[in-house]
């Protein structure tokens, strides 16, 4: 689909600009995650590959599009928090474990598979992020 006349909000480390779509792709192919758990509440951290990934994502991965991934599955709202000095994400899924892993009987009680189950979220990436990410493997 490179090359595609369909424009797409895009976004460098600095600012938001708009530019030729590249393909839809999973979220894993633009940062790597790690999940855990604070009582009832999932906590997924997502790492961008790139500055202009991370920029991307800013724009791209709001709190209301990881809730509506994740919806069926959490209870509570989905916070965000910027970490802009490690080029990453953080989202707190409040109400995703049961109870928590000492009371859940949930075969994940302490949130390790949000991460992954993050990461196969599809995202309209333009040409010109993708470009700054290694290939995918």
């Amino acid at each position: 689909m490179t090359g595609a006349t369909r424009p797409a909000v895009t976004a460098s480390p600095r600012a938001v600009t708009v530019g030729p779509m590249a393909a839809r792709v999973q979220l894993r192919r633009l940062a790597h995650a790690r999940s855990g758990d604070k009582g009832d509440t999932a906590n997924v951290g997502v790492i961008a590959y790139s500055p202009e990934a991370y920029a991307f994502l800013r724009h791209a991965l709001t709190a209301e599009r990881v809730a509506s991934h994740f919806a069926g599955m959490i209870e509570g709202p989905v916070e965000r928090f910027e970490l802009d000095n490690l080029g990453a994400l953080n989202f707190l899924l409040h109400g995703a474990l049961g109870g928590g892993g000492t009371v859940s009987l949930m075969t994940d009680a302490q949130g390790k598979v949000y991460s992954t189950a993050l990461l196969r979220a599809e995202l309209d990436v333009p040409e010109d992020v993708l470009a700054t990410v290694p290939p995918k493997r």
